[in-house]
């Protein structure tokens, strides 16, 4: 391992210094008719549903040729980073959120062209794409955090409308294990940071002011201290077992609330089956100072090694198109970055939809830092630690400040 990340490291300097003096990046690289080829690289579904858009595209190209190279989500990381230090880099590549700053430090990264209106995209996946004020990837489709809940038990347990506040939230909770007959009155992470963050800015808290991390302030220590009485009550189940899916158990009736994605109502929708997308629904975030959310999603980012930068940017523009993001809705459930795309009807005339819409107004991402992944990994651990024990929040969060310290920003 070290041996490989010595060869990593070494690559990757040289390609600080090969970038450096590269006149050609100050040239419009969407100038231009489209021609040629270049290789996509996208995992997942972006992967499996990429390819009808890329024939469209060639269709509006004669010529053109894009090759979609479908990669695992769990080995997209280190795939991309090792093609960067090794000099074998795709054309154009799905980036996750969270990744930016980290591949944006190795000045692999071309910037992105003004003929991009990035004002066209939700605030919050601007954010995800900017690093030292300079953008370097495209947002492609978001996700956000919403909050799913069983419209039949909480009407059994007298409840009509979703919650608003975290009181209502908790009180809720409560009424659906109590009188709802629940196991439990919500289902939520001991070990997710992208679930217990929402809380913290929900309550005025901030990640990070400039470098410096600020996750022991009073605001953070009083959001984690609400969201760790739900164990403490028994409102949660008391642990997170890894790879736990909540779907069979929203499903059953014994975690009748939780918070996730757009890519939920599928999974809740076949696992319910005929007729049980009218037992539950879906609502924005309650609210305490806000109801900020959890952005993520991919972005699309070109690289200074391809050899048809042009058509890379226009193939990406492309994708970045309302029409085209409404149409990859379609075909992947997908959210699209793009907010004209929600005007358009695939996403209008959905109402489970529109949550989702009117969430991204309100939501924020994990600060560009290049070393935030690490630390991410470690908070899960400690996250896991402070909620299923007895650790005083302000102790918990001490240690998130004092962990965050250590690993850095850069």
């Amino acid at each position: 391992m070290k041996h490989l990340l010595l060869v990593l490291t070494l690559a990757l300097a040289l390609l600080f210094t090969a970038c450096g003096g590269d006149s050609e990046e100050s040239a419009d690289p969407t100038a231009g008719k489209a021609s040629g080829s270049i290789t996509v690289w996208a995992p997942g579904v972006e992967g499996e549903k990429l390819p009808e858009l890329a024939r469209d595209f060639e269709k509006a190209n004669p010529g053109v040729k894009v090759k979609v190279t479908p990669i695992a989500i769990d080995q997209a990381h280190d795939k991309i980073l090792t093609s960067i230090a090794g000099g074998q880099t795709p054309d154009v590549a799905w980036i996750g959120s969270t990744w930016m700053g980290e591949f944006a430090a190795t000045g692999a990264l071309d910037e992105v062209p003004e003929t991009i209106d990035q004002e066209s995209f939700f605030q919050g996946a601007r954010d995800a794409v900017t690093v030292d004020e300079k953008v370097y990837g495209v947002p492609w489709h978001v996700e956000t955090r919403v909050l799913f809940y069983r419209t039949d038990i909480a009407e059994k347990a007298g409840i009509t409308e979703a919650p608003a506040t975290w009181e209502d939230l908790k009180a809720m909770a409560k009424a659906m294990q109590d009188k709802g007959g629940a196991k439990y009155g919500i289902g939520l992470s001991t070990n997710n940071w992208q679930e217990y963050l929402p809380f913290v800015w929900q309550n005025g808290g901030e990640v990070a002011e400039g470098e410096a991390y600020t996750l022991d302030t009073p605001e953070a220590t009083e959001a984690t201290e609400f969201y760790k009485s739900f164990f403490d009550e028994g409102l949660a189940p008391p642990s997170t077992p890894q790879g736990f899916d909540i779907t069979p158990a929203f499903v059953r009736g014994t975690h009748p609330m939780f918070f996730s994605g757009p890519w939920h109502m599928g999974l809740v929708d076949e696992a319910g089956g005929k007729g049980f997308e009218k037992k539950y629904a879906v609502a924005k975030m309650p609210t305490k100072e806000s109801g900020t959310s959890w952005v993520g999603g991919g972005e699309l980012a070109v690289f200074k090694q391809s050899k048809n930068r042009e058509t890379a940017w226009k193939f990406v523009e492309y994708l970045s198109t309302p029409e085209v993001q409404a149409k990859f809705y379609e075909l992947s459930a997908d959210l699209p970055a793009n907010q004209a795309a929600w005007e358009l009807p695939q996403l209008a005339e959905d109402p489970r939809a529109k949550v989702f819409g009117d969430q991204l107004e309100d939501a924020k991402t994990a600060p560009p830092f290049p070393k935030w992944e690490q630390f991410a990994t470690k908070l899960n651990a400690q996250l896991d630690e402070a909620f299923t024990s007895d650790t005083p929040a302000a102790e918990a969060v001490k240690g998130f400040q004092e962990t965050a310290e250590e690993t850095g920003s850069r």
